[in-house]
């Protein structure tokens, strides 16, 4: 069964073909820098590869050009598109309403469309990709994965709010959490690796950053809150801010809450702090002495080793931490800056190890640390083509 796997990011799309249950990767790819002028366009097969930089405005481009790229008379590796199954589509908020993987239909659109004010950066991302999908894979059949499903083991001591009961029982106002697919696909990983059901944190860098206390394998806290826009700095986000703020920008400032909501999820973060919101061009600058590059830097790993501290609390132990995403996986930078000082968790990192670039599970950590410390290469997009193979597995 051939699947293509649509992961949809606020700035990026990650595309992978695969046939299941063999889990063979026919191609791969990625657009990143969505709505700059220097996009990235990836497209890589068992033969070859190919890579372009061009402006890629928004979504829909990106998915199209993704479909012409699969179609491709040279490079392609499809003839028609009856030859796809189904396309598995990540889907960041499925609120109260989806804890399991779901065939799309009309009615999951809505929900995922009601869902757009609590994920605004994605939940759009994500249904324009089903949309776009449903047109040129109209033969196929589309599935919903989401992100929030991971997280329905935490206990209501986690993901309730100190805020008046009928607003979680009548309006479902709750911790839903985030990246779920990406912490349940390396914790499992990582567990594997220790041999072990351990208490670990999962730390998942990228764009949007969140992390997960894990367990015996299940989330029992995590980042991300209602929607994805609370918790760690991010490349355009926030994170977590007095609500104050919010109503002080409003009532003394002169802001609409749309302007507030547009400051807080699309000129914040790291973006606010340096004027960049690509963490590679953040790190160049720092090297040249940029200030506002260096803190904003520091800020950034501050916040990630607080998580630590407080998620190892919750967990009543720490066997290991896991870097995994973009960034988590590949800057060997603000892995050791979030190491650093934290001899006391028992965390101490090996510089040569760190500096090491792998697609690999990998130790980073010293032979004197207590703590392990692994970098785990997610793979989103098999874990999605897994749960949508099983979901039609199970009704054939």
């Amino acid at each position: 069964m051939k699947i293509l796997i649509i992961n949809s990011g606020s700035s990026s799309i990650k595309y992978q073909l695969m046939v299941m249950p063999e889990n063979e990767v026919i191609c791969s790819g990625m657009i990143d820098r969505i709505g700059l002028e220097t996009s990235n366009v990836t497209f890589k097969t068992t033969a070859a590869s190919h890579e372009e930089t061009l402006a890629i405005p928004n979504h829909k481009v990106g998915l199209q050009k993704v479909a012409n790229m699969l179609l491709d008379a040279e490079k392609g590796v499809i003839k028609s598109t009856s030859e796809i199954a189904a396309v598995g589509h990540r889907v960041v908020h499925g609120g109260s309403d989806f804890s399991d993987t779901v065939k799309i239909n009309d009615k999951v659109k809505e929900k995922i469309k009601q869902l757009f004010e609590l994920a605004p950066l994605h939940n759009p991302a994500n249904l324009e990709g089903i949309n776009v999908a449903e047109e040129i894979f109209s033969s196929a059949e589309q599935i919903a994965v989401f992100d929030t499903a991971f997280h329905q083991t935490m206990p209501e001591v986690a993901y309730k709010y100190a805020i008046p009961n009928y607003l979680l029982t009548e309006n479902k106002v709750r911790v839903y959490g985030f990246h779920g697919t990406s912490h349940k696909y390396v914790s499992e990983k990582a567990i594997s690796y220790l041999k072990n059901n351990s208490k670990i944190i999962t730390i998942h860098l990228g764009n949007g950053c969140s992390m997960a206390a894990i367990q015996d394998g299940k989330c029992i806290d995590t980042s991300m809150g209602f929607s994805p826009s609370n918790g760690l700095i991010m490349g355009t986000r926030a994170g977590d801010i007095d609500q104050s703020v919010v109503f002080y920008m409003i009532k003394n400032l002169g802001y609409t809450p749309d302007e507030v909501n547009a400051v807080l999820l699309k000129q914040s973060g790291m973006l606010g702090l340096t004027g960049y919101s690509d963490l590679r061009d953040i790190e160049a600058e720092a090297e040249k002495g940029n200030k506002d590059c260096k803190l904003a830097l520091q800020m950034n790993a501050y916040r990630i080793r607080k998580t630590i501290g407080a998620y190892a609390a919750a967990l009543n132990g720490l066997d290991a931490i896991v870097f995994t995403a973009g960034i988590g996986e590949n800057s060997s930078f603000m892995r050791n800056l979030i190491c650093t000082d934290m001899d006391y968790f028992g965390i101490e990192i090996d510089a040569s190890k760190n500096q090491i670039r792998s697609k690999e599970l990998r130790e980073i950590n010293s032979e004197n640390s207590i703590v392990k410390v692994l970098v785990v290469p997610t793979d989103e997009e098999y874990e999605i083509a897994n749960q949508v193979y099983h979901l039609l597995a199970d009704k054939l």
